[in-house]
């Protein structure tokens, strides 16, 4: 088996050759070739099929949402951070096409890479078959996220959040200590959220925004309404 046969066993998609090449050729590489075609314009095409496809699917299932919590919930499952998660659980950084520079610099596993050549490989599901065929993908690949309370988080700004609880509750002053392990092109992130010098919450990334954004968010859980220490409050109240 060819190591894109078996991208597209893993994808489930049938999917023709060489739009599948094409779907996962970054410019770098495009550029360090003589100026091939690029996954650009089926990045493009993808993006629209997914952002059609979790509306309607958003749409359907949850009636009584309102529009500001539909919006929510898809950019959560569109976001660049969803998309990229998908695709290293697929292990599609290892099929991508990418220049030297972008090799050297971990490209594969860079998430804004990863996002991308997903939106192309929806466009490339739908060129390959028809627009049934790429929506039923992108709902098998959304559907688990939607169901995800972490992932829905992706859509909410976490450090503002907290930022004005803190504010609210007068706990103190809000400090994230960030530290980075491993190599530079491959560096992972951890952010521990210290609020009046107490933590409240860690978390992980490829870059410092996304570690304190997961540390918020993990924070959130202790101190939001719903969470132990908001419990507390309102008992307490």
């Amino acid at each position: 088996m060819s190591p894109h046969d078996e991208l597209a066993k893993r994808l489930g998609v049938d999917i023709d050759a060489e739009t599948l090449r094409l779907a996962l050729t970054h410019r770098s590489f495009a550029y360090e070739n003589g100026g091939i075609p690029t996954n650009e314009r089926l990045e493009f095409l993808g993006d629209s099929i997914l952002g059609f496809s979790v509306t309607e699917l958003l749409y359907r299932e949850h009636p009584s949402l309102s529009e500001g919590d539909l919006a929510k919930r898809r950019a959560a499952v569109v976001s660049t951070r969803a998309l990229a998660a998908i695709a290293r659980r697929i292990g599609v950084g290892d099929f991508i096409f990418l220049g030297q520079g972008e090799k050297l610099t971990g490209g594969k596993n860079k998430s804004s890479i990863l996002a991308d050549t997903m939106e192309a490989l929806i466009g490339a599901t739908f060129i390959s078959n028809d627009l049934e065929t790429a929506r039923q993908f992108v709902v098998r690949l959304v559907k688990p996220l939607l169901e995800d309370a972490a992932v829905l988080g992706a859509g909410t700004d976490w450090k503002t959040h907290i930022q004005e609880l803190a504010a609210n509750r007068q706990l103190g002053t809000i400090h994230y200590a960030v530290v980075g392990d491993g190599p530079d092109h491959a560096r992972v992130y951890t952010a521990t959220l210290l609020i009046g010098g107490t933590a409240y919450g860690t978390g992980t990334g490829h870059s410092k925004k996304e570690a304190e954004q997961q540390s918020a968010a993990n924070a959130w859980k202790v101190l939001g309404p719903d969470g132990a220490a908001g419990v507390a409050e309102q008992q307490s109240s």
